[in-house]
């Protein structure tokens, strides 16, 4: 039996059976009526040997072959049930996830708690993708374990885990126990910063105290990355000699330290570009520790620097045009 017919099978099976409201209230327990069973591919396997060996000891009247045959088939019988309780009363809940940026990877948890005896192979992994490479782990008694699932985030927004099963074919593989749950986990995911934005524009200053470093002629302050229209005389030639790209020099002076970084300003481009844009210059106010304030169409946030005022800030950008959950600051 191929593995795209059995995984099929199983999504039918669970869809047909388990229809859970999502998301569910953590914790939940898998009692017997959330974990399903079939036999696996060595399983069926396993079932043809033993009706040919059924088949040839009532031709030949082989009474050390009926013995045999039921030997394993009892055996067989022991195993399914071994696999089960391998699952049975698993307490499962879901963990942390850290905010990434598009196009990084994104870990969601599931922490699994056990209670009673030893489990062993408990595997984990997302639906969505057939192929998905699952998480093995051993859960000792009376102890927790953290199964991380990870998943590209390709967009800004919010990432969606999906489903996950959680599966075993302990101890010898001839059935495939499984359950799925689904906490409504999500990644809130912030634009792709563009390393081509380069440093905080002069045009963003505002009235503040102290001098802070931006874009200007007049001592150099760092390397961005080429942009077309950059002319030879400001391209980094040692960082290309030791094989670090095509970098451009970038030249600050001094000014007042609140910024605006106003999403109207860069007029001559899209959406998605003024998003990252804009996500680098508040990585970059971060790194120098200079107050910045953001701008976006429908919300600002006022100028300040520190942990929440760059997550309030990145999160307005991740989310931008999608939900409104962002309130003003």
């Amino acid at each position: 039996m191929s593995n795209a017919f059995s995984y099929n099978l199983r999504q039918k099976i669970s869809d047909w059976i388990f229809r859970a409201q999502t998301p569910e209230t953590a914790p939940v327990i898998l009692v017997q009526r959330r974990i399903f069973i079939i036999p696996s591919r060595t399983g069926y396997f396993f079932a043809f040997v033993l009706l040919l060996l059924l088949i040839a000891s009532i031709n030949y009247s082989l009474s050390l072959g009926f013995i045999l045959t039921f030997l394993l088939a009892g055996i067989g019988s022991i195993s399914m049930l071994h696999t089960f309780r391998n699952l049975a009363q698993l307490s499962v809940s879901p963990g942390k996830v850290d905010s990434v940026f598009s196009g990084e990877t994104a870990h969601f948890s599931l922490v699994l708690t056990n209670s009673t005896l030893p489990r062993f192979a408990v595997g984990v992994k997302r639906t969505k993708l057939r192929d998905a490479e699952p998480g093995f782990d051993d859960i000792k008694a009376h102890s927790s374990t953290t199964f991380l699932i990870p998943m590209v985030a390709e967009r800004r927004g919010y990432t969606e885990c999906g489903r996950l099963e959680i599966f075993t074919e302990y101890p010898v593989g001839l059935f495939h126990a499984w359950s799925y749950v689904d906490f409504g986990m999500r990644c809130l995911t912030y634009p792709k910063p563009d390393p081509g934005a380069g440093a905080l524009p002069t045009n963003a200053r505002a009235s503040g105290e102290g001098n802070v470093p931006v874009s200007g002629d007049e001592e150099f302050q760092s390397l961005r990355a080429y942009r077309p229209g950059d002319t030879p005389r400001q391209i980094a030639w040692k960082a290309l000699a030791r094989e670090q790209g095509l970098m451009v020099k970038e030249f600050g002076a001094t000014a007042s330290a609140d910024f605006w970084l106003d999403y109207d300003s860069l007029q001559n481009l899209g959406q998605e570009e003024r998003l990252s844009r804009l996500t680098w210059w508040v990585l970059e106010a971060e790194r120098l520790q200079m107050p910045y304030g953001l701008k976006l169409p429908d919300q600002s946030w006022r100028p300040s620097i520190g942990q929440m005022h760059r997550e309030n800030c990145l999160r307005a950008l991740a989310l931008f045009g999608k939900i409104a959950e962002v309130s003003n600051a």
